[in-house]
């Protein structure tokens, strides 16, 4: 399946991209003079006739000076037991890649767990991340490439990497595949919602 089907987005993007706009107030004619789309672009979006794609999402999201994440933001209840079914993931899309939730947005414990698919080249940007907690990496398929501090760790299909979150990390894919890897945040400090940091992948 394509890593970006439109089928596999779980929320409305056209009434939260109407819900953003209308927070600050702008016209659509406003928002496609600073995103650089047309009027005509935004209003089929905004009114649920077109997908958009992600490269569109990130100049909207530039245009409103919020991050591509906002989007897909939701505030469900949390359990202290959670129970994900494969069709139910929460599925967002990076730049050249794909996020999807295993029910850490659901949980009320401290722990998030997702796997991201990588196209070959894509990466988390060119600014590295930190953020509280431990980061349990562990790859599925492909190749990933993870630098933590000064150091660079290269994992392979069933290699895995544990280590504190609070340490600037980025990560690419080098290689020429696809690859999918299972990540878990946890032990954060409560209030916080780290994966968000990797949901804001995006260009070098």
């Amino acid at each position: 399946m394509d890593i970006y089907d439109q089928e596999a987005l779980s929320v409305n993007i056209s009434e939260r991209l109407r819900a953003l706009r209308e927070e600050r107030e702008l016209s659509i004619r406003a928002l496609g003079r600073l995103s650089g789309l047309s009027a005509n672009a935004l209003s089929v979006i905004e009114r649920g006739l077109s997908s958009p794609s992600v490269s569109t999402l990130y100049k909207i999201a530039t245009a409103l000076e919020i991050p591509v994440t906002a989007f897909f933001e939701e505030t469900p209840p949390k359990q202290n037991v959670v129970l994900i079914k494969s069709s139910e993931r929460n599925r967002i899309p990076l730049y050249r890649g794909l996020w999807e939730g295993l029910g850490g947005e659901h949980y009320e414990g401290l722990m998030e767990p997702f796997m991201i698919t990588l196209e070959a080249g894509s990466s988390s940007g060119r600014f590295p991340m930190s953020h509280s907690g431990n980061e349990f990496v562990f790859c599925l398929r492909g190749e990933l490439v993870y630098e933590v501090a000064e150091d660079t760790y290269t994992l392979e299909a069933g290699d895995a990497l544990i280590f504190s979150a609070s340490l600037e990390h980025k990560w690419h894919n080098p290689g020429t595949k696809v690859t999918n890897a299972l990540i878990v945040l946890c032990g954060f400090k409560a209030g916080e919602s780290p994966s968000k940091y990797h949901l804001a992948s995006g260009k070098t």
